[in-house]
């Protein structure tokens, strides 16, 4: 059976090397290095202990320098599976979702085709080359100066010159003897609607040859001349040899500059390329002036597994890098991802390195972003969340998102990054009137010990029953992870005029749905700080430090004492709105919102709730289980009447 053209190289394309191999083979994690491809073994085909097998996954084979087996990932599986050429074949494209072609009896026919279209794609690279040489081009080469390319790169890069006029290409291939459809399909001139003779594609354009990865010439970009032209950069007709959504300018000499450890720079266009490449960027390609498509993000990974995004800082840039994210999404795999390096605004990589040089372009790459943090700037950036309803509709939006990831690790990572971000945003609106924000490294405030005379609790003032209160949320949160989420609110709301309070707060909420609270927030504060805060005696006498755990006493606590700081604070700010309004004349209204507010508070502290609770407060502060209580009580009245009598 004979493939048609291209099929091996599509298979190869989505076929990763390092995996077919790694089915086989144990890594040797000390030689290998997997962000690079750079694998290394103990070889399969002889039996030996050293890791001589080496895979090279970007570039698709394997050598071994024991016994110097070699090849790619279909004579691999024919060497290890004992299989034919065909079924080795079958084997990877089924491992590879890619569809086997039906039998094709000219496919060898085809095959000839598009190696003479090739051969008719390099006489057209050299006659526009020769083109730029002539007068025709003198505005071409003047523009070309301006932008800094010398003969150097002119050669480099086989920069040419179409000429303006309707048959030049034409007129010279058909000179040459090339067949008149060939130079049609090549896509080199295109047929007239007329009925007159076929005219050239591309006509007073500066010429870009676009090369595969084998480096063969499958199509040009042209940059017009005149600023009148509709299309200012103009791409080749699809053919046998060219499809642009399978393509990328630079792919070869990027791919071989990424395996010497540059980093893959993903830019918009042709002169971006070439100028990352004269900054010192060699790993730079583009994916031809169209939307980055799934088959262009596959090739991107085989090449490096994390991309950095380049586009240009305008709006249609930026629009270009969100729609990525959403395609890459669902792509997602464990090491594999995408950076983006935003570029100052109206600029592109061709700006950037010519005004301000490879330094400024270094630094920018150096910051560039990870995909979830761009996530959230596309979620987030110019709205405003000053309400539980906007809130929301962010939550959810960032969970559609997240659950179009495949992998469930990445999934959760993600999670937990997003729930940090959100906390970083809304963190300012939690602090008001809280007290200093707290940043990594500072120093908490100690917490005073309980047997310290002069601690909070020998004062009187509400300020200081606060604080306590505070103390003994905090506490019975960290004690009874599980009702954090049910008190979520009330936590976040909660002032805290303590710095280490507020710093407790946020891990708190933080870390809620990580497991093992305890023990991340000692990592972050150490654990002297929790330790200090258990001895405290109003928290050591709390029912949840005596019931780590239990549920319904840890709600109950949390309502109660959470119910007490709103109320209390509740009022205050009342009270501060009324010295306000005493200003004028006072009336009904404004004495009813105060006693409104002070009977709020009243109810908090005298725990009005209490009918319905099954605890009664001792003498000492302690909570006493009623019904136990009631028992007690009993059994203390059966023994004074079964007392014997003197």
């Amino acid at each position: 059976m004979s493939l048609p053209p291209g099929f091996l190289d599509e298979l190869r394309s989505r076929t990763s090397l390092s995996q077919v191999v790694g089915r086989k083979v144990i890594w040797d994690s000390r030689k290998s290095n997997q962000g690079k491809g750079d694998m290394w073994a103990p070889c399969p085909f002889h039996q030996e202990k050293s890791a001589s097998f080496h895979v090279d996954d970007r570039k698709g084979f394997y050598y071994c320098f024991g016994c110097h087996a070699k090849g790619d990932a279909i004579s691999f599986v024919r060497e290890t599976e004992n299989v034919g050429f065909m079924e080795a074949v079958e084997i990877l494209a089924r491992e590879s979702g890619l569809a086997m072609p039906a039998r094709d009896p000219g496919a060898q026919q085809k095959s000839d085709r598009r190696s003479q279209l090739a051969d008719i794609m390099e006489q057209a690279v050299q006659f526009y080359r020769l083109q730029l040489r002539t007068g025709a081009a003198d505005a071409a080469r003047t523009y070309l100066g301006q932008r800094r390319l010398d003969d150097a790169r002119l050669e480099r890069w086989e920069i040419g010159f179409a000429p303006d006029g309707w048959q030049a290409m034409w007129d010279h291939l058909r000179g040459k003897g090339v067949a008149e459809d060939l130079i049609l399909a090549a896509g080199l001139a295109k047929p007239s609607t007329k009925g007159g003779r076929p005219y050239d594609t591309f006509r007073n354009r500066i010429m870009f040859p676009i090369r595969d990865a084998r480096g063969r010439c499958i199509a040009f970009g042209g940059r017009a001349m005149d600023p009148q032209d509709k299309a200012k950069y103009l791409n080749s007709p699809e053919t046998d040899l060219f499809d642009k959504g399978r393509s990328l300018y630079n792919h070869g000499p990027a791919r071989a500059a990424a395996g010497k450890g540059q980093p893959l720079i993903v830019a918009e266009g042709y002169m971006d390329v070439i100028a990352l490449d004269a900054g010192g960027f060699s790993a730079a390609v583009a994916p031809l002036g169209t939307a980055i498509t799934e088959t262009q993000l596959q090739m991107l990974w085989r090449i490096a597994p994390e991309p950095i995004i380049a586009l240009d800082g305008d709006a249609a840039g930026l629009n270009a890098a969100m729609r990525l994210i959403d395609l890459a999404l669902p792509l997602l795999q464990a090491g594999q991802s995408l950076r983006f390096a935003i570029m100052p605004e109206k600029m592109d990589p061709d700006d950037l390195i010519r005004d301000k040089g490879a330094a400024a372009m270094q630094r920018l790459l150096d910051k560039a972003l990870p995909m979830v943090q761009l996530l959230w700037r596309r979620e987030t950036e110019g709205r405003v969340f000053d309400s539980p309803e906007r809130k929301a509709m962010l939550d959810k939006a960032l969970r559609e998102k997240i659950k179009q990831i495949g992998d469930a690790s990445i999934r959760a990572h993600y999670g937990q990054e997003i729930k940090a971000l959100r906390w970083e945003l809304f963190a300012p609106r939690r602090g008001r009137g809280g007290g200093k924000k707290w940043t990594p490294g500072q120093k908490a405030a100690a917490v005073p010990l309980a047997e310290t005379r002069a601690s909070l609790l020998a004062a009187a003032d509400e300020e200081a029953q606060d604080h306590l209160r505070q103390a003994v949320v905090l506490a019975s949160a960290i004690a009874t992870p599980a009702v954090i989420a049910e008190f979520e609110s009330g936590l976040e709301t909660m002032r805290c005029s303590d710095p280490q309070h507020a710093r407790l707060r946020d891990l708190i909420l933080q870390h809620a749905d990580s497991g093992g609270l305890k023990e991340r927030i000692s990592e972050q504060i150490g654990p002297q700080v929790l330790e200090n805060l258990f001895s405290l005696r109003h928290v050591a006498i709390s029912p949840c430090m005596r019931n780590p755990g239990d549920v319904d006493l840890a709600r109950m606590t949390l309502a109660e004492e959470l119910a007490k700081l709103s109320a209390r604070h509740g009022l205050d700010a009342e009270i501060a709105e009324a010295v306000e309004d005493l200003g004028g004349v006072a009336d009904e209204a404004l004495t009813w919102r105060l006693s409104q507010a002070a009977q709020a508070r009243n109810m908090a502290q005298r725990s009005e709730h209490k009918d319905k609770a099954q605890y009664d407060t001792g003498d000492n502060g302690a909570r006493i289980n009623r019904d136990e209580r009631a028992r007690f009580d009993a059994l203390l009245h059966q023994i004074g009447h079964s007392k014997p009598q003197r």
